[in-house]
């Protein structure tokens, strides 16, 4: 079989991924089969195929193309998709073998910080895959396991948010504040990231020339001062000792003088220029200087017919009297006495004595002029030689450059320079000359070593040319690594950057460790603290489908279901097409016997989608309320089948089975419930409800207490306790609980109902009246309190008020007339009876 040709390879791989990202899964899957045939024994191509499979929820495919280099270990991202379509297919110690297998290729990731709109990491990290590894072993019913793999997911990358849940539904005992926090790998992800300056793409027609080899620069010379890669740069490079001018591209020469550059690579060396990592690179523009034949290469002009030839490239001098070579110091400031030089005239600046040549270049375009600092070269009056020490070559030409005139730069800012990367204008200082006003520069160059000089320029973007050198020997602002074709532009306050950058970082981890409080206090049942945190957070941020459904939950559990429709009607007016969490909000609504927006609610879901197993609970929960609950009973089943780890579905059918009097189809659904989900307290609950019909009350307080051990805070679960126990001829244990019951819930007129009633058992009537007045305040119209009242005033001796008691049960129950009766009759025998003791 034929080698396969790398460029039809990538070229379907990018198609791929811009298939995946756009979302188009069908087209992604189709063109990852074409590259799993040019490629069959390729693991990308596996990969990709497989990843088009899962997210299309083809899981048995998935799990097909990617096990042969999955299941050993051999691709990472086969690997993980692997596992993910273990974890669906119920296979999950296949998945969790897969992932061990491969783990010292990810065990070392970390893919935080690492995504942005232009970049992505194709395959997971190691937070993702301890995470996918807890799942599974949850799944594989494996707590502890689970445990320590979501523990190392948040300890890698505290937003792995699953990891977290998964743990709150495990039940484990957290601090929440000691997750959301900054780790060390964020920490060292965000110092590694580049804050100190914005990298810019340059135009691609201003790319240098790819006909120009450069010579990488060696890491010994990061010192020095390098701008190979600025238009405007007039130093040059050391490299092993050698002074070589810089290399540039030819385009940006053509472009302002009309004439081809062609660069001829001679001997071994060839043309090449020290291409520093850490110069900026002007927008727009490229190397300025060219390779001189000493450097291996040779530079032929070709002219135009209408522009005159560019100067010819001439052997550099070092000026050691005023420090001009780079490895001495260069003197504090360099004034220019000539900004413009005449047709025919020297054009010279003399500073200190020092004399600087500036040499003025005809361009091109129109009558565009400008002068550009540059180069030292030969004095060109008496005075001024005689200011100049003799040069370690006396003997050497004078030094000429050609110069390339540069439009394309702005100033972005009174800060900053129209060449980035050059010299800069410093504020509050000016020349004034002939007229004009001239600004100094400030050198924004490389920070050199000791005894290195800073030289740069400022090239005015208009016709007068007000250009001013300056060498000051003062601590230069570093440059950063930049890349060929890209400009850097310092920012200016990166200390700032990095400050609002950890900020939001903070109030991100603020914003999870309030979330996750509350998720967490409501995992473990603790309704009312959950919802104070929820309430605290934000408005933009609590008025969202998923912290509304939250607080509703947290309602529903301490039984205030008026509470908690409140907000799910909010969350369903927010977010109408929002499956989750509608089973809870559809057992509000049969909880208030609501039937008229039950049954709307049901028809709603099941508009949005029929074949979720929250549409077919709220349709049966419509049906249960009805009274039909054999139709409940089916459409409870048919969510099963939809979801087999969906536990409350199993639970609301082991209920209708209770109402139908089916016990042993109720202890099954029960079971099974548990089976899902083995926190699910209610069906631990409705398990303790058959064994109390069935009779055996000591099974149905075991099963009660379990239920209560994972639910602490249900006032109800502690009052069936306290039933079981007075059934058990336990009065005293009983009356504990119902105290208990009282004080978690003081408005559960239940609990202090029986809390009366233990209390006439325990021959405390004056007790039971104390509990029996409270529950006559809160609900006046309910015949047991008045009926218990009689009894308790009947107790004490109390005729009157206890008959007054009695009649009012009556008229508010007629059904319960003969047992009311009895106790009045009996009231009037004992009077009888006390009268006759009276008169003998």
């Amino acid at each position: 079989m034929a080698p396969a040709n790398p460029h039809i390879v990538n070229q379907l791989r990018q198609l791929i991924y811009y298939h995946l990202d756009c979302n188009l899964l069908r087209n992604a899957l189709f063109l990852a089969g074409r590259l799993h045939a040019y490629e069959p024994r390729c693991s990308e191509a596996a990969y990709l195929q497989g990843l088009c499979h899962l997210r299309l929820g083809q899981l048995k495919a998935a799990y097909d193309i990617s096990k042969i280099s999955g299941s050993r270990g051999n691709h990472l991202g086969c690997s993980y998709v692997f596992a993910q379509a273990c974890l669906g297919l119920e296979k999950h110690l296949e998945g969790i073998t897969a992932t061990d297998r491969c783990k010292n290729s990810w065990i070392t990731r970390n893919n935080w910080n690492k995504h942005t709109e232009t970049r992505r990491q194709q395959t997971p990290d190691a937070a993702a895959f301890y995470c996918l590894q807890g799942k599974l072993w949850r799944a594989h019913q494996d707590a502890n396991k689970a445990i320590e793999c979501f523990v190392e997911a948040l300890e890698l990358n505290p937003f792995m948010w699953d990891a977290f849940l998964g743990l709150c539904d495990l039940g484990v005992m957290i601090r929440v504040p000691k997750i959301f926090k900054m780790t060390p790998g964020m920490m060292s992800a965000l110092s590694n990231s580049p804050t100190d300056e914005k990298t810019i793409e340059i135009p691609e027609e201003s790319q240098p020339s790819s006909g120009l080899s450069q010579a990488p620069t060696n890491s010994s010379n990061v010192n020095q001062l390098s701008h190979s890669n600025d238009p405007f740069s007039i130093s040059k490079n050391r490299i092993n000792g050698e002074v070589r001018p810089n290399v540039g591209s030819s385009a940006l020469f053509e472009k302002f003088n009309g004439s081809r550059n062609t660069v001829t690579p001679m001997g071994a060396g060839g043309a090449t220029g020290s291409q520093s990592p850490d110069t900026p690179i002007a927008h727009g523009g490229s190397n300025s200087e060219l390779p001189s034949a000493k450097d291996g290469g040779a530079v032929t002009n070709v002219p135009s017919s209408t522009e005159p030839p560019t100067a010819p490239i001439r052997k550099a001098r070092t000026l050691q009297g005023v420090g001009l070579d780079f490895s001495v110091d260069a003197p504090s400031k360099v004034r220019s006495n000539s900004v413009r030089s005449k047709p025919g005239s020297k054009d010279s600046e003399e500073v200190d004595g020092t004399v600087v040549s500036r040499g003025s270049v005809n361009s091109a375009i129109g009558e565009r002029k400008r002068t550009v600092s540059g180069q030292p070269a030969q004095p060109m009056s008496t005075n001024a030689t005689a200011n100049i020490s003799n040069s370690s070559d006396p003997m050497a030409p004078t030094t000429r450059r050609s110069v390339r005139l540069f439009n394309q730069i702005r100033p972005q800012s009174g800060k900053f320079s129209s060449s980035a990367g050059s010299l800069g204008a410093k504020d509050g200082k000016e020349l004034k000359k002939d007229g004009r006003e001239l600004k100094k520069a400030k050198a924004t160059g490389t920070k050199g070593r000791s005894g290195n000089m800073h030289v740069g320029r400022v090239v005015s973007g208009n016709r007068n040319h007000g250009d001013v050198m300056e060498m000051d020997g003062k601590e230069q602002r570093p440059l950063s690594n930049a890349q060929p074709g890209t400009l850097v532009v310092n920012a200016k306050p990166a200390a700032n950057e990095r400050t609002k950058e950890l900020e939001s970082l903070q109030w991100l981890l603020d914003l999870f460790a309030k979330l996750g409080g509350g998720y967490f206090k409501l995992s473990h049942y603790q309704c009312q603290d959950a919802f104070q945190i929820f309430n605290s957070i934000t408005p933009s941020q609590r008025d969202t489908p998923w912290v509304l459904a939250q607080m509703g939950r947290a309602m529903f559990e301490q039984c205030s279901y008026v509470d908690a429709e409140k907000f799910y009607s909010r969350l369903k007016t927010m977010a109408p097409a929002r499956l989750e969490d509608m089973e809870v909000y559809s057992t509000t609504l049969w909880h208030l016997k609501n039937k008229v927006d039950l049954a709307f609610l049901a028809h709603e879901i099941i508009e949005v989608d029929r074949d979720s197993p929250q549409a077919w609970c709220a349709v049966g929960n419509s049906f249960s309320l009805q009274k039909e609950h054999d139709q409940a009973i089916k459409c409870f089943k048919r969510a099963t089948q939809l979801d087999p780890k969906f536990a409350y579905a199993y639970t609301l059918q082991g209920h209708e089975h209770i109402f139908n009097e089916e016990y042993d189809k109720a202890l099954a659904a029960f079971r099974r419930a548990i089976a899902a989900e083995s926190r699910h307290f209610t069906a631990w609950y409705g398990l303790g409800t058959v064994f109390d019909h069935q009779g055996k009350y000591a099974f149905a307080e075991q099963h009660y207490r379990i239920a209560a051990s994972i639910n602490p805070t249900n006032a109800v679960l502690i009052c069936c306790i306290g039933t079981m126990l007075e059934k058990l001829k336990n009065p005293r244990a009983a009356l504990m609980q119902y105290t208990r019951s009282c004080e978690l819930r003081p408005d559960l007129v239940n609990s202090r109902l029986l809390k009366a009633k233990v209390l006439m058992t325990l021959q405390d009537p004056r007790g039971a009246l104390v509990e029996l007045m409270f529950l006559k305040d809160m609900v006046p119209d309910k015949a047991d309190v008045h009926f218990s009242l009689g009894i308790v005033y009947k107790a004490l001796r109390q005729k009157g008020n206890a008959i007054r008691h009695f009649t009012t049960a009556l008229s508010l129950d007629p059904k319960a007339s003969h047992t009311i009766k009895e106790h009045i009759e009996q009231m009037e025998d004992v009077s009888g009876d006390e009268d006759g003791d009276v008169q003998m």
